[in-house]
C-alpha cells in the first residue's frame, strides 16, 4: 500500500510541475531562481535540494542528534513490560550523534555532482528482563553516497532538478559489544547499532523550487532502494520519503522555516544469522520500519558580504507529529540538525 501512495505521490507531483512548466512558456522570461537569498537553500536537513552553476564548488558539515525513547507497537505506547513478555531485553532509549561532510561540483550548468560521507556514534541503554540495565555504544565511518543531479529548467523563478545516486557500503554490520550475558566475550550488536548497511543502493530523487519576493518554497521526492543482500544475508528497508518546505525571509541575511515530511521506511528483509531474534528487540527484524509525519522548524543565516560571503549557518528542529512502527520500537523523539555551507564561485 505505500508504494501505491508514493507512485501516486510521483504522478500528481510530476503532473503539476509539467503544467507549471507548460504555462511558464507562455511568459516572458524573468530571474531564474536563485540561491543567493537566504532562504535560496532548503532546510538543512534536506539534501540535494539545489544545483549549482557551472565551475561553482559548495563545501558542508552537518551535525545531527537523533533522540529515541519510549517504546511504541503500531501507534500505541508499550511497556518494557510488554516487551519482556516475547524478549529478554527491551531497549529504554537510543541517542545518535552523526558528523556529514559534503561537497557538491557543478561541471555544466545542467549537472551537479555531489558526494557525502558520515561519522556515527550510536549509544543504547536497555533493561533485562530481571530490571538490570546496560549500555552499548558503536561509533565509526559509515555510507558513501555520490549523487548526479540534472537540471531540467531554471527560470520565471522556477527550477526542477533529479537525483541520481549511489550508495557505497563504507560503513561496518560488524560492530561488536560486550553483553552481560555474552561472558566477557564481544558479540554482534543488534540492527540500529551499526554503522553501515553492508548494500549497494540507488537514490533516485525529484526537487521542484519556487521563489517570490519574500518567500520560497519546495517540494522533494525521493526513495532510497537497497539493491542486494549484505554480507549477512539481509539488507534494510528500503526509505520513501516527500518532503514539502516554506521559507520567509526575515531580513537580508536570514530565513525561517517551516517543514512537514511523509516517510515510509520497510522492514528490514533477510536475518542475519549471528544475531538472536529471540534476546532483544532490535535483532528481530519484524521490530523495524514504519509509517512517519515528521515536522521541522529551521533558520537559514547567510554572509553576504566581505571575505566570509558565501558561508551559511543554519539549523532545524523536528519532531515526528505521526508515528505508525512495525512490532516493537522506540519512537523517535526529536531530531536537531546544524550545519555550515560555504559556496565558491
Amino acid at each position: 500500500m505505500k508504494h501505491i501512495i508514493i507512485a501516486i505521490l510521483c504522478v500528481a507531483t510530476s503532473l503539476t510541475f509539467a503544467q507549471h512548466e507548460n504555462h511558464d512558456k507562455h511568459k516572458s522570461n524573468s530571474n531564474q531562481w536563485s540561491s543567493s537569498r537566504p532562504d535560496g537553500h532548503a532546510p538543512i536537513s534536506v539534501m540535494g535540494d539545489h544545483t549549482h552553476h557551472k565551475g561553482e564548488f559548495m563545501f558542508s558539515y552537518r551535525y545531527m542528534t537523533m533522540d529515541m525513547r519510549q517504546l511504541r507497537q503500531g501507534t500505541n505506547d508499550v511497556s518494557s513490560s510488554d516487551a519482556h513478555t516475547n524478549y529478554m531485553v527491551a531497549p529504554i532509549d537510543m541517542i545518535m550523534n552523526m558528523h556529514m561532510l559534503g561537497a557538491m561540483y557543478a561541471p555544466s550548468d545542467k549537472i551537479t555532482i555531489m558526494a557525502m560521507a558520515n561519522y556515527l556514534e550510536n549509544d543504547m541503554n536497555l533493561q533485562m528482563r530481571n530490571g538490570n540495565q546496560f549500555s552499548t555504544n558503536t561509533s565509526g565511518f559509515g555510507d558513501i553516497m555520490v549523487s548526479a543531479l540534472y537540471n531540467f529548467f531554471n527560470k520565471n523563478r522556477k527550477t526542477m532538478h533529479a537525483q541520481l545516486g549511489v550508495n557505497i557500503p563504507t560503513g561496518s554490520i560488524e560492530e561488536k559489544g560486550v553483553l552481560p550475558v555474552s561472558m566477557g566475550n564481544a558479540v554482534q550488536l543488534p540492527y540500529p547499532m551499526q554503522t553501515g548497511t553492508g548494500s549497494f543502493g540507488a537514490k533516485l530523487g525529484l526537487t521542484y523550487l519556487e521563489q517570490y519576493k519574500k518567500f520560497s518554497r519546495g517540494h522533494q521526492l525521493y526513495a532510497l532502494v537497497n539493491i542486494n543482500d549484505n554480507n549477512q544475508d539481509y539488507k534494510f528497508g528500503n526509505r520513501y520519503s516527500f518532503n514539502n518546505w516554506i521559507a520567509a525571509k526575515a531580513g537580508e541575511n536570514l530565513s525561517v522555516s517551516v517543514r512537514l515530511e511523509i516517510l515510509f521506511i520497510d522492514e528490514i528483509d533477510g536475518t542475519s544469522p549471528v544475531l538472536n531474534p529471540m534476546m532483544v528487540t532490535t535483532a528481530d527484524t519484524i521490530n523495524s520500519g514504519g509509517g512517519y509525519v515528521n515536522s521541522g522548524f529551521g533558520l537559514n543565516y547567510m554572509i553576504k558580504n566581505g571575505s566570509l560571503k558565501g558561508l551559511r549557518f543554519a539549523g532545524e528542529i523536528s519532531t515526528a507529529l505521526y508515528q505508525d512502527l512495525n512490532g516493537i520500537q522506540l519512537k523517535q523523539n526529536y531530531n536537531l540538525m546544524f550545519g555550515l555551507q560555504y559556496a565558491m564561485h
